[in-house]
């Protein structure tokens, strides 16, 4: 009786080991020979990945030219016959679900898509658009869809394209804040749209996280930060801090803040985004009789107030770079000719004009003919 028990201990373990191993994924080649296959796009620091498996048009010695969509790819949902679904979409590729990951919040046509990873499906229609499907449950190919798992869906019309043999994802159209996924295969190409409408808001937060680190240790780095902020218009509050210390961070030696021009200015550009304009003039003011400040960054600076609309303000820094330099006769009167033009001052505009005429550095010789076409066009009155 022991023997007998013994024997069917045994042959009960090695029946759950055989199931096991039957049960275990193997390293085996892909069903169909539909290779995986993936492919990623930065968006600003958003990292967009789709993940798939890729058919072929002809397989085992099959012309299927004109034979997939429609046919070998149904319109509409249909049964695969396996599984509870009864009523799916195209898995949009072979074998397993095909994936899209989005590492932060992106937008897909009209709608948010949280950072994780999500199934997608395509249904087809006979006429118009198809549809992307986008789902929260990536599970094995499209046999456990369900429709209450949908996040989103994107109407996408299906556009001729070159022949592709293999199902292929790529991304076009790409813009600092967007790019424009698709799928191609056959004669058909299917786009996805996918925008990261705060682009700026990610790149401004990782700046801050960044001058935690090892950049933090150089004025520049904040100074950069500051003046992204500023220019785009995020982040003031942040940017503020960080142009602060950018003039006048508490560490030593090479890495302490300067309170030279470009810093001051920097901090200023903040101030504007921030709407503190009388603030942005007084802390320039400061900056343009800084003893080792440059002529010609004070007149960019008043041109730059100049085509803000700002001609008076403009006007008071082309005669204080005059008055700070009074040896250079070309940047300065320069900028009074430009000043006095857009007050309507044409005597003292052409005068000054005159004057940089004749004082026109090597280095701006190339452009001497536009200038003199400035004056001509100041004496016409156009």
């Amino acid at each position: 009786m022991r023997r007998i028990l013994a024997t069917l201990v045994v042959a009960c373990t090695l029946a759950s080991r055989g199931g096991a191993q039957e049960r275990s994924e193997l390293a085996t080649p892909p069903n169909g020979d539909n290779q995986r296959a993936e492919v990623s796009q930065w968006i600003g620091l958003v990292k967009v990945t789709i993940a798939y498996h890729s058919p072929r048009v002809h397989f085992q010695g099959r012309e299927r030219t004109g034979h997939i969509w429609g046919e070998l790819i149904p319109y509409g949902l249909y049964d695969e016959g396996f599984g509870p679904s009864r009523a799916a979409p195209w898995r949009a590729g072979a074998n397993e679900s095909t994936t899209l990951t989005v590492s932060h919040d992106v937008t897909v046509g009209d709608h948010v898509l949280k950072a994780g990873t999500y199934a997608l499906f395509l249904e087809l229609a006979r006429t118009g658009p198809w549809t992307w499907i986008v789902s929260s449950a990536p599970g094995w190919g499209a046999f456990q869809y369900d429709s209450s798992d949908v996040v989103l869906r994107v109407p996408a019309p299906p556009q001729d394209a070159p022949f592709t043999e293999f199902l292929t994802y790529g991304f076009d159209d790409r813009l600092p804040n967007a790019a424009t996924a698709y799928l191609q295969w056959e004669t058909k190409r299917v786009p996805l749209r996918i925008d990261v409408p705060n682009v700026n808001e990610l790149y401004a937060a990782q700046m801050g996280r960044d001058l935690r680190g090892w950049p933090g240790f150089d004025y520049r780095s904040w100074q950069a930060a500051a003046q992204f902020a500023a220019d785009h218009r995020v982040h003031l509050d942040e940017a503020l801090v960080w142009a602060n210390r950018a003039i006048a961070e508490p560490f030593r030696n090479a890495a302490a803040g300067r309170a030279d021009f470009s810093t001051l200015q920097t901090k200023a550009a903040v101030l504007t985004a921030m709407g503190r304009i009388a603030d942005a003039d007084t802390l320039m003011d400061r900056a343009i009789r800084l003893p080792d400040t440059d002529v010609r960054a004070v007149h960019q600076y008043g041109m730059r107030t100049l085509a803000a609309g700002r001609t008076d303000r403009a006007m008071a820094v082309f005669l204080a770079n005059r008055q700070l330099h009074p040896d250079e006769r070309f940047w300065t009167y320069a900028g009074l000719a430009r000043g006095y033009a857009a007050l309507g001052d044409r005597k003292r505009a052409i005068a000054s004009w005159e004057t940089a005429l004749r004082n026109v550095p090597p280095d701006q010789r190339a452009n001497q003919p536009n200038l003199e076409r400035a004056l001509d066009a100041l004496k016409r009155g156009s």
